[in-house]
C-alpha cells in the first residue's frame, strides 16, 4: 500500500508538471484506474434534456426516495416558475428515463443573476433535513430546511477562507451507507466559485454537529502510513487533489456497487463563449476513500456535447452491481441526463 502510495504521488508530481502554465498540453492529472477500464457513453440522441435555460443541480437523494436539486439563473422546471430565479429547489420523481422534475416554492426567494446572486453548490439529506452549501456570499454559506426545502435557514457563520464553491459527499437515501459519523465536504481552494485553483482542499465534521463551525475540520496530508491528518486549523489545509489551473466545480458521489468514489470535476476552460455549458471538457476520477489515493475514469478536454459548469452521478441512479449509473449535468443549460457503463477491469 505505502509502495503504491510513493508510485501515486510520483506520477501526480510528473502531471502537474505537465498542466503547469505554459504547458501546450492538458493531461489527466492522475494514472488510470485500474478498477474502471472505460466508461461507455450512451448516444447524444439519447440525452434527457430538461428545465431549459437553468442550470448548477446539486442533487441528493431524500428520506422519502425522491431526488432533491437546486438549479441556478433560470425558471426551473415546466411549468417555469414566474420570476427568473438565482438559486430555486426542486424535486425530481422516478428514474431515467422516466424523470419528472416539480419545483419547490422557496422562502426567501434568491434573485440575482451570475455572481451577483446566490447559487446552491451542494445538497445533503441527513436525519430528514435538508443541507445545502450555498455559495457567491464570501465565500460560502450552510443553510438547512426542515420542510424539505421550502423554508431556509442560514448558518451564523460562513467560511471566509478558501471554500468558495464547496460540495457535499452523497451516499444512499438520507445519508444510509455513510462509511463513518463524518459528513465530507469538497471545494476548489479559493474564495470565489468563478476561479479555477490548482488543487480541491476537504473538510469534515461530524454529521450531529454539521451546524457547529468549530467542530469543522480539515484534510492536511496522507501520513507514512497511508492515513489522512486532520487540523483544526483552515491556515493548515493540504491538497485532497492537485491539477495546476484546472480545478473548478464538481460533484463527488459513493458508488456503493463498486465501492468506489467517484468525482466528476469539469475543467473552467472552454471555446464556446458561453463556456462549458456548450463547449468543454471534464474528468472523472475513483478512489478507495473519500481522501483517495484518485486515479483517473474519464478525462476529456473535448466532450461530443457541453459538459455543462457541474456534474455528478446520482446515488439513487446507480444499478446494484454498480456498473450502470447516470451523470446529471448542465450541458445546453439544462437538467441534462445521460446514462453510462463501467467497463471493469
Amino acid at each position: 500500500m505505502r509502495a503504491l502510495l510513493v508510485l501515486l504521488f510520483v506520477v501526480n508530481a510528473v502531471a502537474a508538471e505537465t498542466n503547469a502554465p505554459g504547458s501546450n498540453t492538458i493531461a489527466p492529472s492522475y494514472a488510470p484506474s485500474r478498477i474502471i477500464k472505460a466508461i461507455h457513453w450512451a448516444p447524444k440522441s439519447e440525452i434527457i434534456r430538461l428545465a431549459k435555460g437553468s442550470d448548477n443541480w446539486p442533487t441528493t437523494w431524500g428520506k422519502d426516495d425522491l431526488l432533491y436539486t437546486a438549479y441556478g439563473d433560470g425558471n426551473g422546471f415546466e411549468p417555469y416558475t414566474a420570476r427568473k430565479l438565482s438559486l430555486g429547489m426542486a424535486i425530481i420523481h422516478g428514474e431515467p428515463p422516466n424523470v419528472v422534475g416539480e419545483n419547490v416554492p422557496t422562502n426567501p426567494e434568491y434573485f440575482g443573476a451570475g455572481a451577483a446572486g446566490i447559487k446552491a453548490s451542494g445538497l445533503l439529506m441527513l436525519d430528514d433535513t435538508l443541507f445545502m452549501w450555498q455559495r457567491n456570499v464570501t465565500n460560502s454559506q450552510l443553510a438547512w430546511s426542515i420542510d424539505h426545502g421550502h423554508t431556509w435557514s442560514p448558518a451564523p457563520w460562513k467560511f471566509k477562507t478558501s471554500f468558495g464553491c464547496p460540495t457535499f459527499l452523497n451516499f444512499g437515501p438520507n445519508y444510509s451507507g455513510a462509511r463513518d459519523e463524518f459528513v465530507y465536504i469538497y471545494s476548489l481552494d479559493a474564495d470565489s466559485a468563478y476561479k479555477a485553483a490548482d488543487r480541491f482542499v476537504l473538510a469534515r465534521v461530524h454529521k450531529h454537529k454539521i451546524k457547529e463551525h468549530e467542530s469543522y475540520e480539515f484534510f492536511r496530508e496522507i501520513d507514512v502510513l497511508g492515513k489522512p491528518v486532520w487540523t483544526k486549523n483552515i491556515a493548515e489545509r493540504g491538497a485532497v487533489f492537485t491539477f495546476t489551473n484546472n480545478c473548478y466545480r464538481s460533484g463527488i458521489t459513493y458508488d456503493a456497487g463498486l465501492k468506489r468514489y467517484l468525482w466528476c470535476q469539469v475543467l473552467p476552460t472552454s471555446k464556446h463563449p458561453q463556456g462549458p455549458r456548450f463547449q468543454g471538457g471534464f474528468g472523472t476520477y475513483e478512489a478507495p476513500e473519500p481522501w483517495g489515493p484518485w486515479t483517473t475514469v474519464f478525462f476529456t478536454t473535448d466532450w461530443d456535447v457541453g459538459p455543462g459548469e457541474t456534474s455528478s452521478f446520482p446515488t439513487k441512479w446507480m444499478s446494484n452491481d454498480g456498473k450502470t449509473v447516470y451523470l446529471l449535468f448542465s450541458g445546453d443549460d439544462s437538467f441534462s441526463i445521460r446514462k453510462a457503463t463501467f467497463e471493469l477491469n
